[in-house]
């Protein structure tokens, strides 16, 4: 624990409790060593894994892009009109050229990420339409500076270790360039891992040109391994769009980061039952995967799950539930057996950062661990089943993601002899106590988590010091975050080229919004 005070907002900076920097965890790649729970049976698997064929083989999903049709087609899928239907012996043999651990290596490298095995990562919020703090107090549509302060936080925070999509949609800009500004405040004001929307050729394009640029790297340098990811859902019930599919496509080719999450809600997109959604969720995902493989055999996949319940009265999607944990953890064990690495989200249906919102957000993320989840997206900041971002629910978020780190540490597991401690415990007996110990004077300072936002006093103590609430506290810190950051350095030419190739493409027109 000798680096806790490390911190990502700026180089080297202390953390300081009580002015504009915090006490947070170091920058690391959290490994998650418990063993994943698994509800299913290997006969709950195997009914699984046929239920994802039978839907593949028999029933099909709806192909909306021509040239992945035509890909299929190649592949000697069966076709009738959008409709393709593939044999479980080919879907099987593209799954397994697909890598089961890969890396993605943003403009910083030492921020280089692992997506598989035991690791870990957690990733901000993204794509809410509207944002929500105790400044405004109420739901407002996202704008521009909204978006920077919450890639600020994403930056300052060393338990996010990717920038998803917009972290709130900056509806003050025209849709047809709104990546190009989003994507250079991202590259600009952060250093690790980015996103890039499968929205048509346009957005991806320019995603990972601008990634390139801000790398300083030739395109043969760029494809020499994934640097960027994106993120594709299909349309449920069985269905994949053009746009997105025509993103996969590229963004295979390229050899970059790709991960499918069906969006399946119990009830609504999906059969009732957590087994019938996740098969079919199984299916749509695997066959997106089956493209990749086939286009560029070894292209980094991931597998997402986002299957939950819906309120049946209003049809509103449930967060947090124990079918949203369930459901995690089967598609997490469907994801071992497919060799595949997983995606999972840390998400609530609360309008506020309140006790529901924080329960369940806690609930989604603890499904992340037991499901042996990989990215976790939307880890900090959702609220309203992501249509608000908030920046007070971000920090208290991390504060849960940093807790979640600790208890991965090995330290605080550890069992040899200076763990055990008897001499410390023999010098105390069975009298006084380990206050004044030298063995607790020795490491007090590292031996527990030291939470930034919690305010362990008694009532009356509390109440003295002003009676200050989680989300008041943690609106006061995301001010003092935003006041004192500084941006990662980027060199002159490289921000100077990132300009102009936005100001190029806005002069083009940037990408259509047709879609």
């Amino acid at each position: 624990m000798a680096e806790r005070r490390r911190s990502g907002g700026r180089k080297g900076h202390a953390a300081r409790r009580g002015s504009a920097v915090i006490e947070q965890m170091p920058w690391r790649l959290p490994i998650n060593r418990d063993k994943p729970v698994e509800p299913l049976s290997e006969e709950g698997v195997a009914a699984l894994h046929e239920g994802a064929m039978r839907i593949l083989e028999e029933i099909g999903i709806e192909i909306l892009n021509p040239e992945a049709l035509e890909i299929f087609r190649e592949a000697g899928a069966i076709i009738e009109g959008d409709n393709v239907r593939l044999g479980r012996d080919f879907v099987m043999e593209m799954v397994a050229k697909a890598p089961s651990q890969w890396t993605m290596t943003p403009r910083n490298p030492e921020r280089e990420l692992v997506i598989g095995g035991e690791y870990i990562l957690f990733g901000n919020v993204s794509s809410p339409p509207n944002f929500w703090s105790l400044e405004t107090g109420r739901k407002v549509p996202g704008t521009r500076a909204q978006c920077a302060e919450l890639i600020k936080l994403s930056q300052y925070f060393n338990c996010i270790h990717f920038v998803g999509g917009y972290p709130v949609e900056p509806q003050d800009i025209h849709a047809s360039v709104r990546h190009l500004d989003v994507l250079f405040d991202k590259l600009t004001l952060c250093d690790k891992v980015v996103h890039t929307y499968s929205l048509g050729r346009e957005r991806v394009e320019d995603g990972m040109e601008m990634v390139r640029i801000a790398g300083g790297l030739s395109r043969e340098e760029f494809e020499e391994k994934p640097r960027l990811y994106t993120n594709i859902n299909s349309t449920s019930p069985l269905k994949h769009d053009h746009p997105m599919l025509d993103g996969w496509m590229r963004m295979a080719r390229a050899n970059q980061g790709l991960v499918v999450t069906p969006f399946t809600l119990a009830g609504a997109m999906a059969p009732v039952t957590m087994a019938g959604a996740v098969a079919q969720s199984l299916a749509e995902a695997l066959i997106a995967v089956a493209l990749a493989q086939y286009i560029r055999p070894g292209a980094a996949c991931a597998i997402g799950t986002f299957t939950s319940n819906v309120d049946m009265k209003s049809g509103a999607p449930a967060f947090g539930t124990p079918e949203y944990m369930r459901a995690t953890q089967m598609t997490g064990q469907m994801a071992r057996f497919y060799g595949l690495p997983l995606r999972s989200s840390g998400v609530c249906a609360a309008n506020v950062p309140d006790g529901q919102a924080m329960w369940e957000t806690s609930n989604s993320l603890w499904a992340a661990v037991q499901s042996g989840t990989n990215m976790v997206y939307h880890a900090a900041g959702w609220l309203e089943g992501g249509l608000i971002a908030s920046p007070e629910k971000f920090l208290m978020d991390c504060e849960m993601l940093q807790q979640m780190q600790r208890y991965m540490e090995p330290e605080v597991w550890a069992t040899g002899p200076d763990e055990i401690a008897l001499d410390a415990i023999a010098e105390v007996g069975g009298q006084g106590h380990f206050f004044g110990l030298q063995h607790t004077q020795d490491r007090y300072t590292t031996a527990f988590y030291q939470p930034f936002l919690s305010d362990w006093r008694n009532f009356e103590g509390w109440e003295q010091a002003g009676g200050i609430w989680t989300a008041e506290r943690a609106h006061h810190l995301y001010k003092r975050i935003i006041e004192d950051f500084e941006a990662p350095e980027l060199a002159p030419d490289r921000r100077e080229a990132l300009e102009a190739f936005v100001a190029r493409r806005k002069e083009e027109g940037g990408a259509p919004t047709d879609y």
